[in-house]
């Protein structure tokens, strides 16, 4: 399987994979930064992280709109990398200087703001790159992009393990070095992609790709401005349609950066062996399922596409947002009855990691692939942005959604009407809004078909 692709998909494989330790190492510790270290409490650490996460899929709706329209894909994604890397320095900074809060603060702001500009530069511009490896109508696209998903998530499994090592230790000076260590990894990323772009960066017929629009088209201005085709709007309006539904999984997924890591913290037993399991680390059990199950679901999509089985698109995304319905059940199951302060095992937490990794198999990377497929070419990175948009709004409202996580001693949380009065109704709440999502979806999977024409 490995050998049927070409050898740029490994280049972008492995420059993702360090971008994403940047991102995911710093987004570990973050929310503790702000709870032990700056003091911060829980609704307010829950606003910035939700805020933040939220702008970092944002932008890349103006990253992808500059790299279509002046610079190309490569120098997006070069300057994104410098700027996420004085991102996390200056996180760093901000940490090393976390009992002076009058300047930690601005700092960690600042290196917020940067993370946030290089991530909307860098992160459309190196997904569309993959589906430039390949000839149109390719039917490996959807293997290639759940193989690049795999670089994604090793760089999350080890992030955890790493920053979460060096800088959830119990000491608030030491998330600084978790910090560092995030701001080293985004410089492997951007040496790696500087040494070899070059020479694997190309199609089939060994034509460079993501060059600057007037390097890559002669008649630039003309093809950008092309009327769209009736196939064409009806593709790009699946594309749309679709980031509605990816609101309702994200918002729920992202829930593992805030308050499931305090659900770590605070109601799961984590001795293991005489050890505490830093809470950050049950971050890195997405990303080992991810690792280790990537290469099977690339195979049966291949498997099932060669035997005519294969689910359409919307059909799998359905598929993944049942699955996140189905691990929240099974946590709230868990804690029926569960009593503040009392806590329970670890493998209720494994369990829902678990189930939730193969509900973002099912549907992240074949939405990333969708994008490809579905965008004229002329504006495939500007279409990757809007499909992070919906991440951006996600995001958002997964801080939203966090702050609800019931505190002992202060007013229960209300929701549109839905009063969260333990952790079983929290966690029910996300079953309600993801199964809702996916019985909807699955209902329009045929249409949806019908509007890609062919290519979904």
């Amino acid at each position: 399987m490995y050998r049927q692709h070409p050898r740029g998909l490994y280049l972008l494989f492995v420059t993702e994979m360090w971008e994403r330790f940047s991102y995911y190492g710093m987004r570990a510790i973050f929310v503790l930064f702000m709870v032990k270290a700056l003091m911060f409490d829980k609704a307010y650490a829950s606003e910035i992280y939700g805020s933040y996460t939220g702008l970092v899929y944002f932008a890349p709706l103006l990253g992808g709109y500059i790299a279509d329209r002046y610079w190309g894909n490569r120098r997006a994604i070069v300057c994104g990398a410098l700027l996420m890397a004085a991102g996390q320095f200056s996180m760093f900074f901000a940490a090393t200087l976390y009992q002076q809060p009058a300047t930690a603060t601005p700092l960690m702001f600042g290196g917020l703001a940067l993370l946030i500009a290089g991530n909307g530069l860098f992160k459309p511009n190196i997904s569309s790159m993959v589906g430039q490896l390949y000839p149109a109508g390719d039917k490996r696209v959807d293997s290639a992009f759940t193989l690049f998903y795999m670089g994604i998530n090793a760089g999350a499994l080890l992030a955890p393990l790493v920053c979460g090592t060096l800088g959830d230790t119990g000491h608030p000076a030491d998330f600084r070095w978790g910090f560092l260590a995030a701001g080293i990894g985004m410089l492997v990323s951007l040496a790696l992609f500087l040494s070899y772009r070059s020479r694997y960066l190309v199609t089939p017929e060994g034509a460079a790709i993501g060059l600057p629009p007037k390097r890559h088209h002669e008649s630039g201005e003309k093809i950008r401005h092309a009327p769209l085709t009736r196939e064409e709007k009806d593709r790009l309006a699946v594309i749309m349609l679709l980031s509605a539904f990816v609101i309702f999984f994200w918002s729920a997924f992202e829930q593992a950066g805030a308050s499931l890591t305090f659900f770590a913290e605070e109601q799961t037993n984590r001795q293991l062996l005489g050890w505490t399991v830093p809470a950050s680390f049950f971050q890195s059990i997405n990303p080992v399922v991810i690792v280790v199950c990537a290469p099977l679901f690339a195979w049966l999509w291949l498997t099932l596409g060669k035997k005519g089985l294969e689910p359409n698109s919307p059909m799998k995304m359905a598929i993944g947002l049942l699955l996140l319905a189905i691990g929240y059940l099974i946590i709230a199951l868990g804690v029926t009855g569960l009593e503040p302060g009392v806590k329970v095992s670890m493998l209720w937490l494994i369990s829902l990691y678990s189930i939730h990794t193969f509900g973002e198999l099912c549907l992240s990377p074949i939405g990333l692939s969708l994008v490809v497929k579905l965008s004229p070419a002329r504006l495939v990175s500007m279409m990757m942005g809007v499909w992070f948009l919906s991440s951006a709004l996600a995001n958002k409202f997964a801080g939203v959604l966090s702050g609800l996580y019931p505190e002992p001693g202060k007013p229960l949380p209300v929701f549109m009407g839905y009063t969260v009065a333990n952790l079983h109704d929290f966690f029910m709440l996300f079953v309600l809004l993801a199964g809702s999502a996916a019985l909807v979806l699955f209902l329009l999977s045929g249409k949806l078909k019908k509007m890609m024409h062919g290519l979904g």
